[in-house]
C-alpha cells in the first residue's frame, strides 16, 4: 500500500515532472484548439524527441499533452464552429449557438469544469476497475463492434435537428465518404474512380474541417453586416448552482464516455457523440431546446471525451491494446523505453500503472487551472469584424488540413468539403450526422464483415451469435430499444401512458 501510494505521488512530488505536466496540459490545450492540429499528431512528434528521456518525464509530458488536447478542441467549437479535434464535433452543436448569443465565457468557464469532472471520473475508473473492464473489453467480438456502431449511426435521430430523411442522407452520405479507399478485407479499390491518390482514403478530419469551417466561413458571407454579438465574460467561473445543477447529467455521460473509452480503437468521439444524444433523450426540461445553446448539449460531451482518456489507458495497460490513436502511439513509446504493455505489466512494473493514475488526476488541476485562463482573450475572437474573422477561419483550416500530412491534396479536399458543406446547409442538412457515418461507417462495415467470415457467411449462425453471448445481448436489445424509440409506435405508446397516469383512479 506504501509502495502504491508513493507511486501515486511521484508526479505530484518531483518538481520536474510537475512542470513537464503543467507545460504538456498548457501546450495541449492551445494545440488542440487549432483546427487539424489533432492530439495523436502532436504526441506522435513529442515521443521521437523523448526515447533519451527517463521513462517517467515521457510519460508525464505525454499525459498532459492528452489531456490538454482532448479540451483544447472546444474552444474552437465553441468560438468559431470548428471542433478542434473529433471528439468536440458534438460540443459545436450547442456550444456555437451560446457564443452567438454571447455566452462564450460561460460557454467555455463551464466546460472546462465538467471536462475536468469527467477527466477524473475517468482516472478514478482506471484506479479501480482496470482489470475489470480490460476484461470486459477483451469479450467484445467483432459482431459487437458492430452492434456498438449501429447504436451509435442510430444517433441520426438526435442530430438530424427537424427532418429525420435529411439526416438519413446525410449519415449515408458520410458512410459513403468514409469508406472510400482501400477496401480493408480485398484491398480493392472503393469509390477510388481509378484514382490512385483515393486508395488511401479521405482523412476524416479533413471532411470535419471542410464541412464545419469552410463551410462556415461561405455560410457567414450572407452576413456580412450583422453586427457584432459583444461576449459577456463578467463571469468566466460558473457558478457552484450550475456545476450542481448538471452534476447528474455529467456522471451518467462519465460513464458512457468510460465505457465507450475502454473499447479498443473506438474512442472520445463516439462516445461524445452518445453521450449527447443520452442527453437529448434524458434531458426533460433543456436550459434551452437542443441546437439553440442547451448547456445540457456542452456538458454531456465534454464530459464523456474527457472521461474517456481514463479509460483509454485501460486496455492499453492491461491488455496491450490500444484504446484510441494516441494510445497506440503511447504503447510504441513505452516499448521503446524497454516497457512491455499488457497483462504482465502491473506485475513487473506496477509503478508505471499507479504513476499513470497520479498523473492524469495531475493533468486535470492543471487543466482546471489553465482551463479558466486566457478566457477572455479567447472570448474576443467572436468580437471580430467579420470581414476579418472569416479569412483568419479560412487561414487556419488552410494551416490544420496541410499539417495533417504536408500535401495540398488535403487542402484541396477541404475545399471540396467546404463548397459541399455550404450547400449541404443552405438546403436545411446538419454536418454532424456527415460526420458520424464517416466515423462510423468504416467500423460498421469492417466489424460486420469480420463478423459474417466468423461464422462462414451464414446469416442465420450470426443472428444467433447475436443473443448467444451476454454482451451481444444486452447491445442487441439496446439496439432494439432505440430503434422502436424512433418509430410512431414508441410516441404512441408514451402518449397513451402519460394519458392513463394522468387519468383519476
Amino acid at each position: 500500500m506504501t509502495d502504491t501510494l508513493s507511486y501515486l505521488l511521484m508526479a505530484w512530488m518531483d518538481p520536474n515532472l510537475l512542470m513537464l505536466t503543467a507545460l504538456g496540459t498548457f501546450a495541449g490545450i492551445y494545440i488542440g484548439a487549432i483546427p487539424g492540429l489533432s492530439v495523436t499528431m502532436a504526441v506522435s512528434i513529442l515521443v521521437s524527441f523523448t526515447f533519451s528521456w527517463d521513462v517517467n518525464e515521457a510519460l508525464a509530458l505525454i499525459v498532459g499533452i492528452f489531456i490538454g488536447g482532448v479540451y483544447g478542441g472546444s474552444r474552437s467549437a465553441i468560438l468559431i464552429n470548428i471542433p478542434g479535434s473529433p471528439s468536440s464535433v458534438a460540443t459545436s452543436f450547442d456550444g456555437y449557438p451560446l457564443a452567438k448569443r454571447g455566452e462564450a465565457g460561460q460557454a467555455i468557464g463551464l466546460s472546462t469544469v465538467m471536462s475536468v469532472i469527467g477527466g477524473l471520473c475517468g482516472t478514478l475508473v482506471l484506479a479501480c476497475a482496470a482489470p475489470v473492464l480490460g476484461d470486459l473489453a477483451l469479450q467484445f467480438a467483432p459482431r459487437d463492434y458492430f452492434l456498438i456502431a449501429a447504436i451509435g449511426l442510430m444517433l441520426v435521430g438526435s442530430l438530424a435537428a427537424g427532418s429525420l430523411a435529411k439526416g438519413i442522407v446525410a449519415v449515408c452520405l458520410g458512410a459513403i465518404i468514409g469508406m472510400v479507399g482501400m477496401d480493408p478485407v480485398t484491398a480493392q479499390g472503393r469509390f477510388t474512380m481509378g484514382q490512385m491518390e483515393l486508395m488511401g482514403g479521405i482523412h476524416y478530419v479533413v471532411v470535419m474541417i471542410g464541412l464545419f469551417g469552410v463551410a462556415e466561413a461561405l455560410y457567414q458571407l450572407h452576413n456580412l453586416d450583422t453586427a457584432v454579438v459583444k461576449q459577456n465574460v463578467s463571469k468566466v467561473i460558473p457558478p457552484l448552482a450550475m456545476v450542481l445543477r448538471f452534476l447528474p447529467l455529467s456522471l451518467r455521460t462519465s460513464a458512457i464516455g468510460v465505457l465507450v473509452g475502454a473499447l479498443p480503437g473506438v474512442g472520445g468521439d463516439i462516445a461524445a457523440l452518445m453521450a449527447y444524444d443520452h442527453a437529448k433523450r434524458s434531458v426533460k426540461n433543456p436550459s434551452r431546446p437542443f441546437g439553440e445553446g442547451a448547456y445540457e448539449g456542452l456538458v454531456a460531451p465534454e464530459t464523456a471525451n474527457s472521461a474517456a482518456v481514463g479509460s483509454a489507458y485501460v486496455p492499453m495497460l492491461t491488455l496491450g491494446m490500444p484504446g484510441d490513436a494516441v494510445t497506440a502511439v503511447i504503447i510504441g513509446a513505452l516499448v521503446v523505453h524497454g516497457l512491455n504493455p499488457g497483462p504482465m505489466l502491473m506485475v513487473e512494473n506496477p509503478h508505471i500503472f499507479w504513476f499513470t493514475v497520479g498523473n492524469l488526476a495531475l493533468a486535470n488541476i492543471f487543466l482546471l487551472i489553465f482551463g479558466l485562463m486566457g478566457i477572455k482573450l479567447f472570448a474576443k475572437v467572436v468580437e471580430l469584424p467579420k470581414a476579418v474573422l472569416i479569412p483568419l477561419i479560412l487561414v487556419l483550416c488552410t494551416v490544420g488540413c496541410y499539417s495533417l500530412n504536408s500535401s495540398m491534396t488535403e487542402v484541396y479536399w477541404m475545399f471540396g468539403f467546404g463548397v459541399l458543406g455550404y450547400f449541404l446547409k443552405a438546403f436545411g442538412f446538419q454536418m454532424g450526422p456527415v460526420i458520424l457515418g464517416v466515423i462510423l461507417g468504416p467500423l460498421m462495415d469492417t466489424s460486420y464483415r469480420q463478423a459474417m467470415a466468423s461464422v462462414g457467411d451464414n446469416p442465420q449462425e450470426l443472428l444467433m451469435e447475436l443473443i448467444s453471448s451476454p454482451v451481444s445481448l444486452v447491445l442487441s436489445a439496446a439496439l432494439l430499444l432505440i430503434v422502436l424509440g424512433n418509430t410512431p409506435l414508441y410516441g404512441w405508446l408514451k402518449r397513451k401512458t402519460a394519458r392513463a397516469s394522468s387519468s383519476p383512479s
